[in-house]
């Protein structure tokens, strides 16, 4: 009978350890028990090329994920959109009440070869910076025996997205290693059209929405803070688009001939541009910023960034900032009205003394939750009109052409909202624990970022909050050449993983 009760009392502290929350060090602990093989893990897969606009790359990233889930147990299935398929992979815990639900990407941006500092983007190279600021190739057998958390991976998605995704697998693999299991279920929906601004994502959403259910929403994309501390954020600005196209002659006429007599579009549509904005950068379309009134305890959270204003001109290269805001974290409160590019005749070494046919403008709109695309893209129409243009949605006819003296062509489409969750909600309650158990300190903050993911259609849909954990380096060069991973990042978002699968959630 001792023995018996001997044996039921180790079990029973044997269990209870293992339902332990790990510490900082023991967290520790169980990242190095997995390093090798995370390492391993990234390599490989940012091995499969994958940009967005191929359509060869994707399929071959889609199998690879399934591959990877189903291997560790994870039931797997394909949600058909239309086009591109979304991938959902769940994993079920006995006993679980709650559902967290993850979004991650797997495509790319497209790679210039020319601009990279390696052979192949698509084939991770190790790299240590150098005196004079440059980076130089490193052996990979190195990080058999050495780590040095400035060494850096390049290659094409190591940062955006497909790093976090290997820091959860590894994640995954390491609690499973120390024999732990969240006391909850997960999902995790991935998209192979991010890049391309998901433009299936939304009715995909509304139509399975049965399989999508969960409490909340982790986003696992971006980067942290500048400061490169532990960072959570709770919002990201949508995004829309518009393509603007000012006529001058039927065909580009020679400067010397009909200048000063044919209307040259480029200057047509470079003072409708002009006219939208004052000269500090604010929208002077009335209404355009409707609905944003900052309160006192908004600002403090905003001040609370630790952000320095002359770190960030000098990063950029600039002498002054526009003035929609007072700071850069209250300017992204608001929506921005950018030219993303303009194009009209020639420049260079193909410039031609020519009146230019066309000049197009291609503009997009960061969205807050507080801005209405439509009623933004109303106010610009009206904008528009009022500056005499008649305003279409095709190519002019020839009668047109002859009957209006400025005419502007205006394609818009609208990829996805805004998000934002409160930073005192539930959600944000559960994931500072975690992270102040990984780190031993509290997170950055940040009530909503600059750029767009596609979110707001779980959020709406879903009615759940979501919040971004972004790990990896800020200077990560997403999206540009020589995009990159520091090893401290990646070790680091691994540890995050890891303190938020093990954090229970009540």
């Amino acid at each position: 009978m001792k023995k018996l009760l001997s044996l039921l009392l180790i079990f029973l502290i044997g269990f209870q350890a293992k339902s332990q929350k790990p510490t900082s060090l023991e967290l520790d602990k169980m990242l190095e028990n997995q390093w090798q093989q995370g390492l391993d893990l990234l390599q490989e897969i940012v091995s499969l090329p994958n940009d967005a606009m191929i359509s060869a790359h994707i399929e071959p990233n889609i199998r690879w994920t399934e591959s990877q889930f189903e291997n560790r147990g994870w039931k797997s299935e394909r949600l058909y959109t239309g086009g591109v398929p979304l991938l959902l992979v769940e994993k079920k815990q006995s006993n679980a009440e709650k559902t967290v639900l993850f979004y991650f990407h797997m495509d790319g941006q497209a790679v210039d070869q020319s601009k990279w500092n390696q052979s192949n983007p698509y084939q991770a190279v190790l790299k240590e910076q150098n005196a004079d600021g440059n980076w130089d190739s490193i052996p990979v057998y190195r990080l058999e025996n050495e780590f040095n958390p400035d060494w850096r991976f390049f290659a094409r998605s190591s940062s955006d997205d497909k790093g976090p995704v290997a820091m959860f697998l590894t994640g995954w693999d390491a609690m499973r290693q120390a024999e732990l299991n969240p006391n909850f279920n997960i999902k995790i929906i991935f998209d192979f059209e991010e890049e391309q601004g998901s433009p299936k994502l939304p009715e995909a959403v509304i139509e399975h929405q049965s399989k999508l259910e969960a409490d909340l929403m982790l986003i696992m994309d971006g980067p942290r803070h500048i400061s490169n501390e532990p960072t959570l954020t709770f919002g990201a600005r949508g995004i829309s688009e518009m393509t603007l196209t000012t006529y001058g002659p039927r065909v580009p006429q020679h400067s010397g001939h009909y200048g000063n007599y044919a209307p040259n579009p480029a200057l047509i549509l470079s003072q409708l541009l002009s006219s939208m904005k004052d000269e500090n950068g604010k929208v002077t379309l009335p209404g355009f910023y409707d609905g944003i009134h900052l309160t006192e305890s908004e600002l403090e959270i905003l001040r609370s960034v630790p952000d320095n204003e002359a770190s960030i001109r000098q990063k950029l290269g600039i002498a002054r900032t526009d003035q929609v805001g007072n700071s850069y974290q209250e300017s992204i409160q608001y929506p921005s009205l950018n030219i993303r590019g303009m194009a009209s005749g020639w420049v260079g070494a193909e410039a031609r003394t020519i009146v230019p046919a066309t000049a197009v403008a291609e503009i997009d709109m960061r969205l807050v939750p507080e801005s209405d695309p439509v009623r933004l893209f109303e106010l610009i129409e009206q904008h528009i009109k009022a500056q005499g243009f008649y305003l279409i949605d095709r190519e002019p006819t020839a009668e047109e052409r002859q009957t209006h003296p400025k005419i502007l062509t205006l394609k818009k489409s609208i990829s996805y909202q805004a998000f934002r969750t409160p930073l005192d909600s539930d959600a944000g309650d559960w994931l500072r624990k975690a992270i102040r158990r990984a780190f031993e300190k509290d997170p950055v903050q940040v009530r909503i970022s600059g750029g767009s993911i596609p979110i707001s259609p779980f959020v709406d849909a879903l009615g759940i909050p979501a919040v971004t954990i972004p790990t990896v380096n800020a200077d990560n060069n997403q999206h540009s050449p020589n995009e990159n991973i520091r090893l401290g990042n990646y070790k680091d978002g691994i540890k995050t993983i890891l303190s938020i699968l093990t954090e229970p959630l009540d």
